[in-house]
């Protein structure tokens, strides 16, 4: 059973919750979203698995999840950059915000989510196919398009996180 840091609209650690019962309930938990970008300006993106638990099939950023009790935001990053990509790669925080969403299933999405971003130089990569369909680069430019002609095809939480960043943010 996997459980997720309940936490304050200040990031202050108030409890855990097993991670089903947070997204049913629409508790408040710690989160985290990385962005990879190759340094020319573009952006890799992940399919999500068909069978992830909400959003399957939607875009989104190169990965994001839930850390650990006692596990750092930064070391939960290479954790999950490692399970569902395969790859590693310094990353740097550069923002947080708190959002709350409705998914399918049936779930609330209600999280503080820290923002990574990070360099990679790899076209490739043996992803995780129970947690990712497929991957793509894209340019910086083309998604932001992208998003605001086919909303549908993304996740919820990328919408939001690309409306508040800019191209140099991420691309740091």
């Amino acid at each position: 059973m996997e459980y997720v840091i309940l936490v304050d609209d200040k990031d202050n650690e108030i409890g855990q919750m097993e991670k089903m019962d947070a997204h049913y309930k629409g508790a408040l938990h710690r989160a985290f979203s990385v962005f990879l970008h190759d340094g020319n300006g573009n952006v890799l993106l992940q399919r999500r698995a068909l069978s992830k638990y909400h959003s399957g099939g939607l875009w989104t950023n190169a990965c994001c999840s839930h850390p650990r009790s006692g596990e750092s935001v930064e070391a939960a990053a290479h954790r999950r950059l490692m399970e569902e990509l395969g790859v590693d790669c310094e990353v740097k925080e550069v923002s947080h915000f708190i959002y709350r969403a409705e998914l399918d299933q049936e779930m609330i999405e209600h999280e503080l989510d820290h923002v990574l971003t990070g360099e990679l130089h790899q076209e490739t990569m043996p992803f995780n196919p129970e947690e990712v369909d497929s991957i793509s680069w894209m340019s910086f430019d083309d998604l932001v398009e992208d998003i605001q002609s086919h909303p549908d095809k993304y996740t919820v939480w990328f919408q939001i996180i690309m409306k508040n960043v800019d191209k140099e943010m991420l691309m740091l």
